[in-house]
C-alpha cells in the first residue's frame, strides 16, 4: 500500500489588485473659473465621472449635462421598494435621459445608481394618475415595456422623439392602470428558455433602442 502525504506549502491568498480612481491634487498652477471646485483641486477627484468633468462642481457638472440632454424620459413602478431602480437611474445617466420618475412609493433604493442620481434629474409621482397628468400635460407619448398580448416589437417600433418609457415592478410587471394609459406596450424579443428578463436590463436596452433611432440614424443622413 503507498501513502501520499501532501508537503508542499498553501497557495497564499489571492490579493485583488489595487485600482485607484480618478486623479490626485490639481498639480501647478489652479486654473480660473467657477466651474472649478477648491476642495476637489486641493485634494484630488476620485468620483465616478468622466475625465472631462474631473476637478468640476456638481453643481457645473449638472448644468452643463442639462444643456445637451435626450428628449426621452424613464419611469419606473415602485410599489415593493424594487430594488432595480438604482441601476435603471445609473443607465439613465449613461444615456443622458432627461428626467428619471419614480411611481408608488418616493423612498427607492440608491445602492445600484453608484451616485449618479446626483447628476440626473428624479421626480416622484405618487400614483399613476398623477404621472399620467403629468406627461401628457408634457406632450409625451407614454410608452411601456412589458409582455402583453397586445404588445408590438420594440425592434421594429418607430419610436416618438418625446417619450417616457415607463417600467413595471420587478415580478408584476406594468400595472394596469400604466397598461390603459399607454400609447403602446413593447416587448423584446427573446430567444432563450426564460419568459422574462430583469426590469433594470429591459429599461437599458429601451434607452439603447431610442439613441439609435434619434442620435445615430440623424448622424447618419
Amino acid at each position: 500500500m503507498s501513502i501520499s502525504s501532501d508537503t508542499s506549502s498553501p497557495a497564499p491568498d489571492y490579493v485583488e489588485p489595487h485600482h485607484e480612481v480618478g486623479v490626485g491634487p490639481w498639480e501647478g498652477e489652479w486654473p480660473q473659473g467657477e466651474h472649478w471646485d477648491p476642495e476637489l483641486l486641493a485634494e484630488g477627484d476620485r468620483r465616478n465621472v468622466l475625465d472631462a468633468y474631473r476637478y468640476w462642481t456638481m453643481d457645473a457638472i449638472v448644468a452643463e449635462l442639462d444643456t445637451r440632454r435626450h428628449d426621452f424620459h424613464v419611469a419606473i413602478e415602485n410599489w415593493q421598494h424594487d430594488m432595480n431602480i438604482g441601476t435603471v437611474v445609473r443607465t439613465a445617466n449613461a444615456f443622458l435621459a432627461k428626467e428619471v420618475h419614480i411611481i408608488g412609493r418616493r423612498r427607492w433604493n440608491k445602492r445600484g445608481a453608484m451616485v449618479t442620481d446626483r447628476y440626473q434629474h428624479v421626480r416622484h409621482h405618487p400614483t399613476v394618475e398623477d404621472f399620467v397628468a403629468w406627461a401628457q400635460g408634457e406632450g409625451l407619448a407614454i410608452i411601456g415595456i412589458d409582455i402583453f398580448p397586445d404588445s408590438e416589437q420594440l425592434e421594429t417600433y418607430e419610436l416618438p422623439r418625446n417619450c417616457v418609457f415607463v417600467f413595471g415592478q420587478e415580478g408584476p410587471g406594468l400595472s394596469a392602470e400604466v397598461h390603459a394609459a399607454a400609447q403602446t406596450t413593447l416587448s423584446i424579443e427573446q430567444f432563450g428558455s426564460t419568459r422574462s428578463i430583469n426590469a433594470a436590463s429591459a429599461a437599458g436596452i429601451a434607452m439603447h433602442a431610442w439613441i439609435r433611432r434619434h442620435v445615430f440614424n440623424q448622424k447618419v443622413g
